[in-house]
């Protein structure tokens, strides 16, 4: 079953939950970003091509901050389209307490994170962190993340590694629901946090 069967098979059952996932491209060391690494590291391919197109194509808002927001808001529309939509057409929320205006058209702010989570999950709206190291760490310290997605690229960088994934959050444990490698080097790992690890209970 592909991931867009499954996605549809689910949403149409009675009772169903909206998730929070947040996707984050790292090194093997666990950094956001090299000060010399291109996009995706260096380390682009079909796969990873392929899974962006079928994720971008699932109905859901997207969550940022401002900086990534702003980031990607000055890029021309070519650049930060995935698939048949672009960033700019999908519904975004973009949380900021400086922020007065957006220019995408179905984009709006928000200051309170935690707050707009809840209430787009009890309004049955599917929701997914696109970069925003900032978010995922506000959001996972809080247990709002249900699923958590880590595409691990080949390379360390030691000497050139920046913004540290996972920095100044609390332990958490996390349990392994799936796992694939996309072209062959690209480990994609699906973890669902399961609460403080056991030798803090």
């Amino acid at each position: 079953m592909t991931d867009e069967f499954r996605f549809f098979a689910e949403t149409g059952k009675k009772g169903y939950m909206p998730e929070l996932v947040a996707d984050l491209f790292v090194s093997v060391d666990g950094c956001a970003r090299g000060s010399r690494s291109p996009a995706y590291f260096g380390f682009g391919g079909p796969d990873l091509d392929r899974w962006i197109r079928e994720q971008m194509q699932r109905p859901q808002r997207h969550l940022m901050g401002r900086k990534t927001y702003e980031a990607l808001a000055a890029l021309p529309e070519p650049a930060h389209e995935e698939g048949s939509l672009s960033l700019s057409a999908t519904p975004t929320t973009v949380f900021s307490r400086t922020l007065r205006a957006v220019s995408w058209p179905q984009a709006t702010i928000a200051a309170d994170l935690a707050g707009a989570v809840r209430r787009l999950k009890a309004e049955g709206t599917d929701l997914r962190i696109i970069g925003s190291l900032s978010l995922v760490r506000q959001l996972l310290g809080a247990g709002l993340i249900d699923r958590l997605r880590l595409l691990v690229f080949p390379l360390i960088v030691g000497e050139t590694g920046q913004e540290p994934a996972f920095a100044h959050l609390p332990d958490v444990a996390l349990d392994l629901v799936g796992q694939s490698v996309l072209d062959g080097r690209i480990v994609l790992s699906e973890y669902r946090p399961s609460g403080p690890p056991p030798y803090a209970s």
